[in-house]
C-alpha cells in the first residue's frame, strides 16, 4: 500500500459525512507505519474502543470505512477466525460493522464481518506479527497468494458497504 496522508485518509471515507470524517481520530504515527507490508490501514479509536477504521487502496485510490464494534473489547478476547486473513489471532477477533454508504446507510443498513481485533491482518499474513500458537492454518498457498486472498476479501467487504 502506498503511504497516505491524514488529508487523503479523511477524504477517502465513503460511509460517513465529511464532518464526521473531519472529527474522527487518525493515527499520529502515519510516517512510521510499515506501508510496504500493509494491504490496508486499520486502527482502533484510542478514545472510543467501539470505533475502528479501515482504509484500503482499490482501483488506485483509497477507500475508507468507519466501523463499529457492537460491544467493547472483552477482558477475554473472542476466539475465532478473521474473515479477511483467515487467522485466529491470540488477541481475538471482533465483529466490525460498517454502515452502508449513501441512502442505505442513512436508513440504518449495515454490513458486518469478523476481523482481527487489532486490524493487523497484513502483518499476520506476512509473519511480521505473531498471532499465537495454532492461529494460522497450514496451507499450500504461497505468501503472494495469501496476500492476494486477503486483498480480495478486503475489497469484497468494501464493495459490499458501497453497493
Amino acid at each position: 500500500m502506498k503511504p497516505l496522508t491524514e488529508q487523503e485518509i479523511r477524504a477517502a471515507f465513503v460511509n460517513c459525512t465529511r464532518g464526521e470524517a473531519k472529527r474522527l481520530s487518525v493515527p499520529r504515527d502515519l510516517a512510521e507505519r510499515p506501508w510496504d507490508d500493509l494491504d490496508y490501514l486499520g486502527w482502533r479509536d484510542p478514545r472510543s474502543p467501539q470505533r475502528a477504521y479501515l482504509v484500503a487502496e482499490l482501483d488506485g485510490r483509497p477507500r475508507a470505512l468507519a466501523l463499529r464494534c457492537p460491544s467493547p473489547t472483552p477482558a477475554q478476547p473472542r476466539r475465532g477466525m478473521c474473515s479477511m486473513c483467515l487467522t485466529a489471532p491470540s488477541g481475538g477477533v471482533s465483529l466490525m460493522v460498517a454502515p452502508r454508504a449513501g441512502r442505505a446507510g442513512q436508513q440504518g443498513n449495515t454490513v458486518g464481518t469478523y476481523v482481527c481485533s487489532d486490524l493487523a491482518c497484513s502483518l499476520y499474513v506476512r509473519g511480521k506479527k505473531d498471532a499465537g500458537a495454532g492461529a494460522r492454518l497450514q496451507e499450500s498457498l504461497t505468501l503472494e497468494e495469501k496476500i492476494q486472498r486477503t486483498v480480495a476479501h478486503v475489497a469484497a467487504f468494501v464493495a459490499n458497504v458501497t453497493a
